[in-house]
């Protein structure tokens, strides 16, 4: 095996220890440590209490209405690449539906 070659296969595979999770140091993690955390990182969302809830609303997603409608063949399997892609092609539709709406 090439010199190069064996060094690119020995670095991919301290990637993966690196990557791998050590799910011991996890799980001895306290609410403390885990909120100690979360307050010291800047993009960590906050963390939400039983007062946050309390004033939480529930909003319902409108359902969505059932139709048939005839694609191009190429056009549904591009989307069907995709999981949900229905939502995916609903977004789409959306986006075009606001940008008209902009532009009067």
């Amino acid at each position: 095996m090439p010199a190069k070659e064996h060094s690119t296969k020995k670095r991919l595979r301290a990637d993966q220890n690196r990557l791998r999770t050590d799910w011991a140091r996890v799980d001895a993690l306290t609410d403390e440590d885990i909120e100690a955390a979360v307050r010291d990182d800047p993009d960590a969302p906050p963390i939400v209490d039983d007062q946050w809830f309390a004033g939480a609303t529930l909003v319902m997603p409108k359902p969505k209405e059932q139709i048939s409608i005839r694609l191009d063949a190429d056009v549904l399997e591009h989307f069907r690449k995709y999981p949900r892609y229905q939502t995916r092609i609903n977004a789409i539709l959306r986006a075009a539906m606001e940008h008209e709406k902009k532009a009067g």
